[in-house]
């Protein structure tokens, strides 16, 4: 990994250096856009509405236009910000990590300490891991002010922006003022089914089946040209499932359990026979 970035953490007196990397990357096959009727590429250029040249990247400033006059900003001029030239991640506070909303998480960076000694750096994860906390903090990167909470994964710090306030949307749907009445019975076949799917989270045994058929799909067109047949490629069935609604929700509610009970039971029983049947392999062998 590369680093974008070099700052210090910094809350009292306290100054942490730190290195900070994109903790994410995106592996979706990239495609571009042509035209259908030949293949040729689409491709898109920065051109002046004045003089009707195309304009390179490096020549390109922005401006602000509040109707009646126009503001140049210069790359010189954004530059010159306080706010642009600062390196320092300042805590604005520490709060309990379960009061930081799920909704307004963004982008993640991992922090790497940027000095001899990383005893600083230690020194605030383990305080973030011992009282349960979540820094609030804020710094600005890429031309921008961002709110951030600073948290601990695994034996590193972990910078993850937020959505300001306003960026989040409030929830208002008439249909969820309705007086809604669940009886003790579905309420407990519900928990039922909860509990039938419970499991330890693993995110690793997950997997992007889009992005899985799309590279099937392109390897196929490579090997058999624009005659290949989708339908053999991916087979005939059909993982489509029906999303209309649900008139017997306690009907509905019994079967889902009864199946999530009798799928456990089957990997359970087919997990139990693999090492049986290694056994009478070596039995059979000696």
């Amino acid at each position: 990994m590369r680093s974008i970035w070099k700052g210090a953490v910094a809350f009292g007196l306290v100054n942490v250096p730190v290195k900070v990397y994109s903790a994410t990357e995106d592996h979706d096959v990239s495609l571009h856009q042509v035209h259908a009727a030949d293949g040729g590429r689409i491709r898109y250029q920065r051109v002046c509405e004045l003089d009707g040249e195309v304009v390179p990247y490096a020549d390109i400033d922005r401006a602000y236009d509040d109707g009646d006059r126009t503001v140049v900003l210069t790359k010189e001029d954004l530059e010159s910000l306080p706010a642009e030239k600062s390196r320092e991640i300042s805590v604005v506070e520490f709060v309990p990590s379960d009061q930081v909303d799920l909704l307004t998480l963004d982008k993640a960076y991992y922090l790497e300490p940027d000095s001899s000694s990383p005893k600083a750096y230690v020194l605030l994860r383990r305080t973030l891991e011992q009282t349960d906390r979540t820094a609030i903090v804020q710094f600005s990167l890429r031309q921008k002010t961002r709110l951030a909470a600073l948290r601990v994964r695994g034996d590193v710090l972990v910078l993850q922006t937020l959505l300001w306030a306003d960026e989040v949307r409030e929830a208002s749907f008439p249909s969820l003022d309705e007086d809604v009445r669940i009886s003790a019975k579905e309420l407990e076949l519900s928990a039922a089914l909860v509990d039938s799917f419970s499991s330890d989270f693993d995110p690793t045994e997950f997997r992007d089946e889009y992005q899985e058929q799309l590279r099937t799909l392109i390897e196929a067109k490579l090997e058999k040209g624009e005659s290949v047949d989708t339908s053999a490629t991916f087979g005939e069935e059909s993982d489509e499932k029906d999303g209309g609604e649900v008139i017997d929700l306690m009907a509905a509610l019994r079967a889902s359990v009864e199946r999530s009970r009798a799928s456990k039971k089957d990997a359970s029983s087919k997990s139990d026979d693999k090492p049986a049947a290694k056994r009478k392999k070596s039995s059979k062998a000696s």
